[in-house]
């Protein structure tokens, strides 16, 4: 398994009617897997680093921490000592949480929750937000902000990003992953451990579309805002409406739209 982030390897570049032999960095892809209070609950392949984050942000946004107090994130015992140290890792509660209910299979880095969860029993566990909505203008311009700053995406243009930003559009944690969710759920992770939870006075920013699954872990971590650079789906944007969640599309330059929270 590889420690770094990204591989450099030997490829053939072919442009027009001629080809030429250049370096190329890829991302790299590894399998984690997250355990509660030791109990496997999921195995998701993500980009290496920010692994503790990842771990709590996954449970927080699934719901699967239910308030429990967060006392301990460490790397398993589990295996040969290269995924021990670094591919198994655990949340320890003191056995607080519920027992969770692991996964069928393990879970894409391009997929999250997978359909397993239904908008009425996100209600059954989730409070209605009732927040001040952001200035349109603001959203608008975290795209612009933040192009600068993705490194990963840069070197390998295979990644995506989760941005957590405040009310002025600066950037407060920038991830990037394999996996949209992942970074999603890196960001939720580190304000979790910040003490930064809920986010009720942040906006959520996510490369890509804003899916059903985007909509859920923003609800689920109280941001008051979702901004994704591409459209929502449908079911995205009635999740959104029944979070009282601020939801906009396709927000690059200073043009977006916006779904709901006008």
């Amino acid at each position: 398994m590889s420690r770094g982030r990204t591989q450099r390897v030997l490829t053939r570049r072919i442009e027009g009617d001629g080809s030429r032999r250049v370096q190329d960095d890829l991302i790299v892809e590894e399998p984690m897997s997250v355990r509660l209070d030791g109990e496997l609950v999921a195995t998701t392949m993500r980009t290496p680093g920010d692994d503790f984050e990842l771990a709590v942000g996954f449970l927080i946004t699934e719901g699967m921490l239910d308030d429990a107090p967060v006392l301990a994130v460490r790397y398993c015992g589990q295996g040969s000592a290269a995924v021990a140290e670094f591919n198994d890792v655990t949340v320890e509660t003191g056995g607080v949480a519920p027992v969770p209910t692991p996964r069928l299979g393990p879970a894409s880095s391009s997929c999250g929750i997978c359909g397993s969860v239904a908008i009425e029993e996100l209600v059954e566990r989730l409070e209605p937000l009732d927040l001040e909505p952001f200035d349109p203008a603001v959203l608008a311009g975290v795209t612009e902000r933040i192009a600068d700053d993705q490194a990963l995406f840069g070197a390998t243009g295979a990644v995506h990003a989760a941005v957590a930003f405040d009310r002025s559009g600066q950037s407060l944690v920038l991830r990037e992953d394999i996996g949209r969710h992942n970074a999603v759920d890196k960001v939720v992770g580190r304000l979790h451990l910040d003490g930064r939870l809920p986010a009720n006075d942040l906006g959520l920013w996510v490369s890509g579309r804003a899916s059903f699954e985007m909509a859920q872990k923003a609800w689920a971590a109280g941001f008051a805002a979702l901004v994704a650079v591409s459209g929502p789906s449908a079911l995205a944007v009635e999740t959104a409406r029944t979070a009282g969640l601020q939801l906009a599309g396709f927000a690059r330059g200073d043009r977006l739209n916006l779904y709901t929270g006008d």
